[in-house]
């Protein structure tokens, strides 16, 4: 089955929405390059949107209503957005749910050192990367440090024009011929993916003999940030690459940037919450941490935070106990807003062409995901299917189907099994990116508009 090529199809006014989406787009991965940062401007935006705290709202004894706007963040790291629709909340909900943590590469909590007088950020990378992409390119600090006085220094090194950008070093090319013998996942080890961030000895102060560089760059932290040493071991500091997401090709048909892989259905997401109206069911949108990770820990999908938010919702709604919240989970449909592997002709031996992903055809559905014989996927109902097609044909949405790979080859998984344990209907959906994982992702301004588009459809019109 032949997808058209969606680019030979757009108006003039089509090709300006698309653009227009790109720059919103490309604004808020610019913004947003950690989980925490993410959730910062998401809830900023939704604010200007109407959007209130709904721990304000149960604070006040307040009671939602159709047409209400709340937002209920978790430790900074995870967020739900919750537009309340003209039907009792326990029919179900559209819920569009989408992952803001990406591969990068976190400090340690004791990460600091002196080696040769060069100072280094000892490091554990997170998430499944290619270890040699990271290495000989320019790196920004983000994250923040708590001190034991309650206080929370938020750290953003390497972003702008006038910021010094970090590095983890490669081997000369001359020196290289053990190196490049080795397997290409022990090329770079994850032990040598330390940061370089200095080389000039402190002087004229009282200082370590044989520690003078690090001595320098506790100093520059403790004048900038008034960060001490010892504050490293309440921090949470990630590298990723430095600059902007930029357009990509001659033809500037492409995004490429970090943190695609979720943020382009995490954004796309959001922007669709926050334009979509009068909803007939309750709309929501769901961006969790932890999922490059298994979706553990309590910022993650496997925690009871939803659950927990669903409930006070519905309590806030007048339906006071746990049997109506979990029939609202039984009875929503939610998408699971997350990336696809576009086909790349230079790797097609990976690809089982029929059933992959192109640029400039919409957004992907993913029946199922998983590894080899589907494990780990919730294998989406062929009924719930149906009504999303009769949705985006209704809506004249582009879309396609893929599959994530040649079937023995690999594979990978999403939130969609977690909230498919509640009993409602999940299927994954999203932009097909190509180079997912790597430093700089790429993406095709016409299927983020399309996704985009199919989102708003979803919360509008699926009963």
């Amino acid at each position: 089955m032949e997808r058209k090529n969606v680019w030979k199809e757009y108006t003039k006014e089509q090709l300006d929405q698309v653009e227009a989406m790109a720059v919103r787009y490309k604004t808020c991965l610019d913004l947003g390059k950690t989980e925490r940062e993410c959730v910062k401007i998401s809830i900023d935006m939704a604010k200007e949107r109407g959007y209130v705290d709904l721990n304000e709202c149960i604070a006040q004894g307040k009671t939602l209503k159709a047409g209400d706007k709340v937002y209920a963040s978790w430790m900074g790291k995870a967020v739900a957005f919750f537009h309340i629709g003209e039907r009792p909340l326990e029919e179900g909900m559209n819920i569009l749910g989408a992952h803001i943590d990406s591969p990068r590469i976190d400090l340690k909590q004791n990460p600091l050192y002196e080696d040769s007088e060069l100072a280094f950020l000892d490091t554990h990378y997170y998430g499944g990367i290619k270890k040699y992409h990271w290495v000989a390119m320019p790196l920004a600090l983000h994250g923040v440090v708590a001190k034991k006085d309650g206080t929370v220094q938020e750290v953003v090194i390497g972003e702008r024009e006038e910021d010094p950008v970090l590095v983890i070093t490669d081997l000369l090319i001359h020196l290289s011929q053990e190196q490049m013998e080795k397997k290409a996942s022990v090329v770079i080890e994850g032990e040598n993916l330390d940061v370089l961030v200095g080389s000039r000895p402190l002087t004229g102060e009282e200082k370590k003999e044989g520690e003078e560089v690090k001595e320098a760059i506790l100093k520059f932290l403790k004048d900038t940030y008034d960060i001490e040493e010892e504050d490293f071991l309440s921090a949470e500091l990630e590298l990723v690459p430095a600059g902007k997401a930029r357009d990509c090709g001659l033809d500037r048909s492409m995004v490429m940037g970090y943190g695609q892989d979720d943020r382009v259905c995490a954004f796309t997401s959001l922007f669709a919450m926050l334009e979509a109206d009068a909803l007939k069911r309750t709309g929501c949108c769901l961006l969790v941490d932890k999922e490059e990770i298994g979706s553990m820990g309590a910022s993650g999908m496997q925690s009871r935070f939803f659950e927990d938010m669903v409930e006070e919702v519905a309590l806030l709604t007048g339906n006071g106990n746990t049997v109506a919240a979990r029939r609202t989970l039984r009875n929503s449909f939610m998408l699971s807003s997350d990336v696809s592997a576009a086909f790349d002709p230079l790797y097609a031996s990976a690809f089982e062409k029929k059933n992959t992903a192109f640029f400039g055809k919409g957004m992907v559905l993913n029946k199922y995901t998983g590894v080899r014989g589907k494990a780990g996927s919730s294998d989406a109902n062929a009924e719930y299917i149906a009504k999303i097609r009769k949705v985006f044909a209704d809506r004249q949405i582009a879309f396609q189907t893929a599959e994530l790979g040649r079937v023995d080859l690999g594979g990978g998984g999403t939130i969609a099994y977690i909230m498919a344990n509640y009993g409602m209907n999940v299927i994954d959906s999203g932009v097909a990116v190509l180079a997912m994982h790597a430093p700089y992702e790429i993406s095709s301004k016409a299927d983020i508009y399309e996704t985009c588009r199919g989102y708003k459809a979803f919360l509008e019109e699926m009963e």
